[in-house]
C-alpha cells in the first residue's frame, strides 16, 4: 500500500474522484454511528459535512477526512438516554432533551480542542511510538472488518415499555446471503483488477457503479443504503442544508447543573477526538511522506465540533477508513476533503433517491478491500525480530484496539512503552572509579541519565563510610534529566558532608547548578566550575533557564 500511494502525485481530478468515492463509503458509516448514539441519521450525516468540510479547509493534514466518528458516537449514548429522563423532570417537561444536551456536550468539546491547539499539544503525537501506530493501525483494521461483517444482518428496532429503543440483528442466509457475497466479491475484484487495466480510472468509485448498476437493471432484491436506514428507524436520507439550531437556546438551561452534567463527556470525547484524528494524520504523513500540522489539526477539529453542535450535527473526528479509501483513490490535496463534504451534502439535498439504491454489498467490498490495504501485514514478518518490549506493544494495542476502544489503546500503548523506555534506561547507568596518586581522593566519573528511574542503581554506586576523606563527582558522561535525580544529588552531598567529608561536583549543567545554588548556599563550594561545562537543559521546563549563570543575580 505505502508503494503505491506514494507514485500518485496530487491533482485537482484525483481530489475530485477521490473525494465522491470517499462520501459513498461515509454514508452507511456515519449512519450506523447515529444507530449507535441513537440520534436520527441525518444528525449525523449534518455532523458530517460539517466537520468534514471545516477540517478540509482550515485543518493540518491535506487528504485526512473528518466526519461523525463512531469512537465518539459512543461517548454520547449515556448522555443522551440520561438527558432524555432530565428533560422529562422539567417543570415543562421536554421529551427530545437528550439531543440538546448532546449539541451543547458538541460545542464544549470543540472548545476543549481549540484549547489543545491553542496550547500546542498537537506537538505529543510525536511520543507515539512506531510500535504504538502499528497496533492501532492493525486493530482498527479488525473493528472494521468485524463492523463490515455485522451489515450481513438486519436490524430490528425494537422500543420497550419505557419507551427505550433498542437493535436487534437478525442474520442473513440463503439466497439473501449468497447474493450479498458474491456483489460484495464482485466489487473487491473490480477494485483489485481496474488498476492492472486501467491507473486513471478511479477503482473503488467504478466498483461501486458498476454493483449498483448490476443490482439496479437487473433487479436484484438486495439491502441498500435507503433500507439500512429505514432499518435503523430512519425515514429516508432526504435532509435540508444545515442551519443554526435556535431551539437550543430555546430548550436548554444554560446553568451550573448542564455544565457539570455535559462536561466529563464534552472532555472525553475532545480528547478521544484528537487521539484518532492525530493518529490519522500521522499514519497519512506516513503513507505520503509528507508532514502534517498536529496543532493546526486540533483547532480545525474543534471549530468543526463547534459549528456543528451549533448547527444541529453530532460530534466527530478523523476517520482513518474514510481517510485511507481517499489517499488510495489519489486524494492528496484540501479539495478531495472538501469535494467529500460538497457531495454529500448534494447527496442529501438532491440526490438521495439514487444514494439510496446503492447497495450495501458494494460500500462493504469497498471497506474490506480498504481494510486489507490498511493492516500492517509486514508485522508478522517482523515481530520476531523487533525487541519483545516492542512486540508486546503491537500485540497488546492491537488487543484493546479490538476490545475497548482506540483511545484507550494509545495511551495503553504510550505508557507501557514509556516504563520500558524508563527501565531500560535505569540499568544504563555506571559509575567509574578511581584514586588520586597519593590515595586521598577518590573520582566517581559517572556515565548514563541520571533521572528518576536510574536513581536506586546511583546511589548503590557509592560507598560513603569507606570512602576517602575527598570525593570528586564528573557528571561529564551524565546528563541530569530531571527534579528527581537534582535531589538525589543534593542527598548524596549531606550524606557524604555528614561522614565530615570534603565532595566536588565537576561538570554540572548550568540549570542543574542554579537549581542546587537555590536550594542551599552551600553547593557553591561544592560545585566546581569549568568552561567545558555540558550545555543541556532539564527535561521540566526547558525554556525558563539561561545560557550563563550571569544572568542571574545572587
Amino acid at each position: 500500500m505505502t508503494e503505491f500511494v506514494r507514485k500518485i502525485m496530487p491533482n485537482a481530478k484525483d481530489d475530485v474522484l477521490a473525494g465522491i468515492t470517499t462520501s459513498l463509503a461515509m454514508i452507511p458509516e456515519v449512519v450506523a454511528f447515529a444507530f449507535v448514539a441513537q440520534i436520527d441519521s441525518l444528525v449525523a450525516l449534518s455532523g458530517a459535512f460539517i466537520i468534514g468540510l471545516i477540517t478540509a479547509v482550515f485543518g493540518g493534514r491535506p487528504g485526512l477526512i473528518s466526519g461523525a466518528a463512531g469512537a465518539v458516537a459512543v461517548i454520547f449514548v449515556h448522555l443522551i438516554s440520561e438527558g432524555h429522563a432530565k428533560g422529562l423532570l422539567f417543570d415543562t417537561p421536554v421529551e427530545n432533551m437528550g439531543y440538546f444536551y448532546l449539541l451543547a456536550a458538541v460545542v464544549l468539546m470543540g472548545v476543549f480542542q481549540i484549547g489543545a491547539g491553542l496550547f500546542k499539544l498537537g506537538k505529543f503525537v510525536r511520543l507515539i511510538p512506531h510500535s504504538v501506530m502499528m497496533g492501532f493501525v492493525n486493530g482498527l483494521a479488525i473493528v472494521i472488518f468485524l463492523a463490515q461483517v455485522r451489515m450481513f444482518s438486519h436490524k430490528e428496532l425494537e422500543i420497550s415499555t419505557e419507551g427505550v429503543k433498542s437493535y436487534s440483528s437478525i442474520p442473513m442466509h440463503g439466497t439473501e446471503l449468497y447474493v450479498m457475497l458474491g456483489l460484495v466479491l464482485l466489487t473487491m475484484g473490480v477494485i483489485w483488477l481496474l488498476p492492472k487495466l486501467a491507473t486513471k480510472i478511479p477503482a473503488a468509485l467504478t466498483a461501486i457503479l458498476v454493483t449498483t448498476a448490476i443490482v439496479v437493471f437487473g433487479g436484484i432484491e438486495v439491502s441498500t443504503v435507503g433500507s439500512y436506514i429505514i432499518e435503523g428507524g430512519g425515514s429516508g436520507l432526504k435532509g435540508e442544508f444545515p442551519t443554526p439550531n435556535l431551539q437550543l437556546w430555546e430548550y436548554l438551561p444554560f446553568n451550573i447543573d448542564t455544565l457539570m452534567f455535559i462536561l466529563p463527556y464534552a472532555f472525553l470525547a475532545a480528547s478521544v477526538g484528537l487521539i484518532e484524528s492525530l493518529m490519522t494524520m500521522n499514519l497519512v504523513d506516513e503513507l505520503t511522506e509528507t508532514r502534517g500540522n498536529g496543532n493546526r489539526e486540533c483547532l480545525a477539529q474543534g471549530a468543526g465540533n463547534m459549528v456543528s453542535g451549533l448547527f444541529g450535527g453530532t460530534g466527530g473526528c478523523g476517520m482513518i477508513g474514510q481517510t485511507v479509501i481517499n489517499i488510495n483513490a489519489g486524494g492528496r490535496g484540501r479539495l478531495s476533503g472538501i469535494m467529500m463534504a460538497v457531495t454529500l451534502l448534494t447527496f442529501i439535498l438532491f440526490a438521495d433517491k439514487y444514494i439510496e439504491q446503492v447497495p450495501i454489498a458494494a460500500l462493504v467490498g469497498v471497506m474490506f478491500m480498504m481494510v486489507i490495504e490498511t493492516f500492517a501485514w509486514s508485522s508478522f514478518r517482523i515481530i520476531r525480530k523487533i525487541p519483545k518490549s516492542d512486540a508486546f506493544v503491537l500485540v497488546i494495542v492491537s488487543a484493546v484496539t479490538v476490545i475497548y476502544d482506540l483511545a484507550i489503546a494509545v495511551f495503553v500503548g504510550v505508557i507501557i512503552s514509556a516504563l520500558v523506555f524508563a527501565w531500560e534506561n535505569a540499568k544504563k547507568i555506571r559509575a567509574r572509579k578511581r584514586f588520586s596518586e597519593d590515595g586521598k581522593t577518590k573520582t566517581y566519573e559517572i556515565w548514563g541519565p541520571l533521572f528518576f528511574g536510574s536513581i536506586q542503581a546511583f546511589n548503590e554506586k557509592f560507598d560513603i563510610k569507606n570512602d576517602p576523606e575527598n570525593v570528586e563527582i564528573d557528571f561529564v558522561e551524565s546528563r541530569v534529566s530531571d527534579h528527581s535525580a537534582l535531589e538525589a544529588i543534593f542527598n548524596l552531598v549531606n550524606k557524604y558532608e555528614a561522614e565530615g567529608k570534603t565532595i566536588k561536583l565537576k561538570h554540572l549543567s548550568e540549570d542543574c547548578k542554579v537549581l542546587l545554588y537555590k536550594a542551599s548556599p552551600k553547593f557553591r563550594e561544592v560545585i566546581v566550575e569549568a568552561v567545558d561545562d555540558p550545555r543541556y537543559y532539564l527535561a521540566e521546563n526547558p525554556e525558563k533557564f539561561p545560557k550563563s549563570l550571569s544572568e542571574y543575580k545572587f
